[in-house]
């Protein structure tokens, strides 16, 4: 459990330096120089994926509650949801225009979702830590970037498309959630 939660702790750390710190992050690249400064950032990150992946695998997990089976259509409907808003960050949609931080709230919707799926020490580490973080950022980029501005909406088809990719990558990881996660989605 130690590794899976040093990841979780390094992810949110080096998330929380570019968004809520732009001094020390400046300080950085002002002495390490840019290149160098994304290359450790880059291997830190992998480090991060890596201890989670493998300090998952590694945790022997102890329930901690009894997740409702009730539930889990809302969980999977939530995940959905948090692939459509992730695939909206990366393409232009509507979605944009009545969330300000699609990704994030999307990844936030996929953690929540989980919890509500597993109630597993190892998932509230990983899921509940992933959950937080995403709160902070939102909070930070908020505080750093000031008012909002709406993006202009796309066209339909543009949104389409966006919406389409989203429902088709949740599609996918729900097919390979069984290979990646060891568990099927619906049983």
């Amino acid at each position: 459990m130690t590794l899976l939660t040093v990841g979780v702790l390094l992810w949110c750390l080096l998330h929380v330096i570019p968004a809520g710190m732009s001094g020390p992050r400046q300080s950085l690249i002002d002495t390490l120089g840019e290149a160098a400064y994304k290359t450790g950032f880059s291997v830190l990150m992998l480090s991060a994926v890596g201890m989670m992946i493998w300090g998952w695998r590694g945790a022997t997990p102890s329930m901690i509650y009894a997740a409702p089976v009730a539930l889990r259509p809302v969980a999977v409907g939530l995940t959905v949801l948090g692939f459509v808003l992730m695939a909206a960050a990366n393409h232009p949609t509507r979605i944009g225009r009545f969330v300000r931080h699609p990704q994030l709230t999307g990844v936030l919707l996929w953690g929540l979702a989980h919890l509500l799926a597993n109630g597993d020490s190892r998932s509230i580490v990983l899921f509940g830590g992933l959950s937080a973080w995403c709160l902070l950022m939102i909070v930070l980029i908020n505080r750093r970037d000031g008012p909002w501005e709406k993006p202009e909406p796309p066209s339909w088809l543009a949104e389409m498309i966006g919406v389409a990719i989203g429902l088709l990558v949740a599609a996918l990881m729900m097919w390979a959630h069984p290979w990646l996660a060891g568990v099927p989605v619906i049983y």
